[in-house]
């Protein structure tokens, strides 16, 4: 079973940024795929990015130039967010496929506000 820990959520400024990390723990098989999703008060979650273990890297279009997802490790997964906005507020998931399995971590509120 993989566990997954977030962190780096917090509250900035409009026009601010931050830098999401997720530690997976447990065996993750090859090929796999690890993600950021976000859940807004009153709102279903959605996708922000998602990153294969070969390195290909996919969007939703609200945080297209402004986010970029990376992985250093199998294990380690980022989200660095730029010019961030009011409406990116949000509690914020790392989550991984692997082997036909889909894990989540427990979330890490993002708060945009002056």
């Amino acid at each position: 079973q993989v566990q997954l820990v977030e962190s780096g959520g917090g509250l900035v400024q409009p026009g601010g940024s931050l830098r999401l990390s997720c530690a997976a723990s447990g065996r993750l098989s090859t090929p796999n795929t690890m993600g950021w999703y976000r859940q807004a008060p009153g709102k279903q979650r959605e996708l922000v990015a998602t990153i294969t273990s070969g390195g290909s890297t996919n969007y939703a279009d609200s945080g297209k130039g402004r986010f970029t997802i990376s992985r250093d490790t199998a294990h380690m997964v980022y989200l660095q967010m730029n010019s961030l906005k009011p409406e990116d507020t949000a509690v914020y998931y790392c989550n991984v496929r692997s082997g036909g399995i889909t894990s989540w971590g427990q979330g890490t509120q993002v708060t945009v506000s002056s």
